[in-house]
């Protein structure tokens, strides 16, 4: 955190200087002094300190100087920053002046000229200024700040890339918050600039992408060096579990995650049957200390990063990204996960981020405080998403399509819902259509059994009705089920028979796909088991498997 600001303003250098020094000389270790030989220069600087949201704890500011005085500084300076303590450097002739001024800009004291010795007749009065100060100050919030529409999908986007990567920020709505408005008048932006993204740096970007600000927050998107002993693809849970046992075995090791490590079960509000968390934990904690984890052993950690193609050269399998860079590996192991299938249903397309998402996004659950909501789905992780929204939203909607909660939700998530009073369920139900202008206004659903349709209103719709893997940049290179779910060890024989294209003379390994030296784990593996625990094991467990593949390409 910088230091905050003492400001000294004098036309005069040498009584500048001499301010400058004794301010200097006593607060110097816990406070930054600037000064400026004119108003029109502090002013400028004070308004590049507010957008680099830097504290200014006093003014000390002289009265008689050309074109603006002490007190007209002052009566803007104000504005800019209310909380500092406003001093006015004064001649015996301007004490009049001087008294009025306190009525007139609420100046905190005025002191004559000259204030020698410092000791006596400066310092005690700038103690007193700067304790009062430090009482009522609170520090702004340093990191990026978003100032956006309620309803927009850009926003939108931003911000729940901020919150799946765990990066400081804050959201100002423009049509609620009256400092996003005088934000906004400060850098010189109109609405038609929103969303607008301020960095701490005082940098402000007019509808960024979430690849720039990742860039802006320091994230990295390109590789260190062009070859590695494992590539990862994915961030979920079994992903990080292969680098981090990957890595912590000596194998030099890079994870590629294209959104926000912790994958889709990062998203999820909370997880109560992971093993060793009796109190369950959320999925951006998991996601949390798992990085954390893999950081510590070494793993290079590319996000917001895509692999758009594979190709194998001999031992050597290469990932193709999406910047048009390469990375180069003897192993790989694919750990993409899923996606959740979007609703082709009208209005879905157009009310996208503006009340219709997919996944729960804690970035936007606040905003449904005293409304209905709904949830399309019954798997565990609809459930765990209505139980969260119900502490915040006055009545959650579940749409299911089957006949209960029981056929793919966990029984300690069915008894939890059932005990909700704001949760209701809506059994034998599908979707029709949804309704607005520029955002999601009510929900018109079917049930199908008796064909009878309802419309209710509502804030949000968040859809959990299955998921597909990205998997079509793998297509002609890996064998896949019809679905597109990737073939692995068992699942690649013929009859007891290997491929025919098989190159080795042994069969594949259990998580081995149809090249040799490639691992798929996860969700994206045909016929896997949709558990974060499963997930974390096969990512440890193929870890094993490339070491048997290392040891005889040596």
């Amino acid at each position: 955190m910088p230091k905050p600001v003492l400001f000294a303003v004098d036309d005069d250098p040498a009584v500048l200087g001499a301010i400058t020094r004794d301010l200097r000389q006593r607060y110097g270790d816990r406070y930054r002094v600037l000064r400026a030989e004119s108003a029109q220069a502090a002013l400028e600087a004070v308004h590049k300190l507010k957008q680099r949201s830097e504290m200014v704890a006093l003014f000390l500011v002289d009265q008689r100087m050309p074109q603006t005085s002490g007190v007209e500084f002052l009566a803007e300076a104000m504005q800019i920053y209310p909380e500092a303590r406003r001093v006015l450097l004064t001649a015996y002739a301007d004490t009049n002046a001087a008294i009025q001024a306190i009525n007139q800009v609420a100046i905190h004291h005025y002191m004559l000229k000259p204030w020698d010795p410092p000791e006596a007749m400066l310092y005690p009065v700038i103690d007193d200024l700067l304790e009062s100060w430090r009482a009522q100050h609170r520090p702004p919030f340093e990191g990026i700040r978003i100032i956006g529409h309620r309803w927009s999908p850009e926003a939108y986007d931003l911000k729940n890339f901020l919150a799946r990567n765990q990066v400081p920020y804050l959201y100002l709505d423009i049509e609620r918050d009256p400092q996003a408005r005088q934000l906004l008048e400060e850098f010189g932006k109109t609405d038609a600039h929103l969303p607008l993204v301020i960095f701490p740096d005082g940098e402000a970007l007019e509808s960024p992408s979430t690849h720039v600000v990742a860039g802006r927050a320091g994230f990295k998107v390109q590789a260190q060096r062009p070859f590695y002993d494992l590539a990862i693809i994915g961030g979920g849970p079994a992903g990080l579990a292969a680098a981090v046992y990957g890595a912590s075995e000596g194998l030099r090791t890079v994870m590629i995650e294209r959104h926000a490590p912790g994958g889709q079960a990062g998203t999820s509000s909370r997880i109560e049957n992971y093993l060793g968390f009796p109190s369950g934990l959320s999925g951006a904690d998991l996601a949390r200390r798992a990085t954390a984890q893999a950081k510590r052993f070494g793993v290079e950690i590319l996000a917001p990063q895509e692999a758009v193609g594979l190709r194998i050269d001999g031992p050597y399998r290469i990932l193709k990204l999406a910047d048009d860079s390469e990375i180069s590996s003897y192993a790989l192991v694919i750990a993409i996960g899923l996606e959740y299938h979007r609703l082709s249903l009208p209005g879905c397309d157009r009310l996208n981020g503006r009340g219709v998402y997919y996944g729960a996004s804690l970035a936007e659950a606040s905003v449904c405080s005293g409304k209905r909501v709904f949830v399309v789905g019954a798997g565990n992780s609809a459930g765990q998403a209505a139980i969260y929204l119900a502490g915040y939203a006055a009545e959650v909607v579940m749409l299911v399509r089957g006949e209960s909660l029981t056929a793919k939700m966990s029984q300690y998530l069915v008894e939890r819902i059932q005990s909700m009073p704001q949760v209701k369920i809506y059994t034998h139900t599908e979707i029709v259509e949804v309704h607005g202008d520029d955002h999601l206004e009510s929900v018109t659903f079917r049930n199908n059994q008796t064909n009878q349709e309802q419309t209710l209103e509502g804030a949000a719709l968040y859809t959990f009705i299955g998921a597909e893997p990205c998997t079509e940049w793998l297509q002609g290179v890996l064998n896949m089920d019809s679905k597109g779910f990737v073939l692995a060890g068992p699942q690649l024989m013929q009859a007891g028979q290997r491929p025919a294209d098989w190159p080795l003379d042994r069969d594949p390994f259990l998580l081995e796909a149809s090249v040799p030296g490639v691992f798929v784990v996860g969700d994206v593996r045909s016929d896997s088991i949709k558990r974060v625990a499963s997930a974390v094991g096969e990512g440890s467990i193929a870890v094993q498997f490339v070491h048997q593949y290392l040891s005889h390409l040596k």
